[in-house]
């Protein structure tokens, strides 16, 4: 089973080399797809380094900012591997857990694989109150209009079939990004699993990007994609039906 590791980067020029060289110790077969959203701080001068040094690195390019959802967009509908993880390249994540997320698919019980900071179980950096307080509630309110038990909804590790996320239009330009596919995988009724993940999140004053207008943004998106759970059904199960394992 080939993993495609789908990295957004947007001036990560601190962080790039090292999250690239720990995805890359990772003991499973993988290609890894960076999509540079127009950084101005070198970061695309480091990329065409690692590009060329390694043969399973694919770098794509925007050439205007666009928002870490259309990152997302761009380098799913490049990926080639057989399940699809979508990596940050900020180091709050650690791709060392990529077997243990992987696991539920490879054993055929799941579809898609969320890896929480909140189910227990793992070591994580102790997090801003507020910060955490926010995930929660739009987690509960997105479990409240999908039906869902989720415990991370905004969680960026997010593992999938590769036919069942390339399947799915990508609105969202920014952070909207989760509770969109959330809800639009949801709607489809697929085996969905979470997996305990470690966390060393970062503050604003390290670099952190996402701030209230995102989660104002958030709960829009969790109220728009959820409205629309018959369209998303009658859309996407014809092309999934030979794909996901349970309607």
């Amino acid at each position: 089973m080939k993993l495609t590791v789908v990295m957004p980067v947007y001036n990560e020029i601190k962080t790039v080399d090292d999250i690239v060289a720990v995805v890359q110790a990772v003991d499973v077969e993988k290609e890894i797809v960076i999509v540079d959203d127009y950084s101005t701080d070198g970061t695309r001068d480091k990329l065409a380094e690692i590009d060329a040094a390694n043969d399973n690195v694919r770098v794509l390019l925007h050439e205007v900012n666009r928002g870490k959802g259309a990152a997302l967009r761009t380098g799913i509908q490049a990926a080639e591997g057989d399940v699809v993880v979508i990596q940050d390249a900020d180091l709050e994540y650690d791709p060392q857990e990529y077997p243990r997320l992987l696991e539920p698919i490879a054993d055929g019980r799941a579809d898609v694989v969320y890896g929480s900071r909140f189910a227990g179980g793992e070591c994580h950096r102790v997090l801003n109150y507020w910060h955490a307080k926010g995930n929660l509630f739009l987690t509960r309110l997105s479990n409240w209009f999908t039906g869902l038990w989720l415990t991370d909804m905004e969680t960026c590790y997010k593992v999938f079939k590769r036919e069942i996320i390339q399947a799915i239009d990508i609105e969202e330009d920014r952070f909207g990004f989760e509770p969109e596919i959330t809800a639009k995988l949801a709607a489809l009724r697929i085996r969905m699993y979470e997996v305990a993940i470690s966390y060393e999140g970062r503050g604003y004053e390290e670099g952190k990007k996402i701030g209230a207008k995102d989660g104002f943004r958030a709960i829009w998106a969790i109220m728009k994609y959820n409205l629309a759970k018959k369209k998303h059904r009658r859309k996407y199960l014809p092309k999934l039906k030979d794909v996901i394992s349970s309607q």
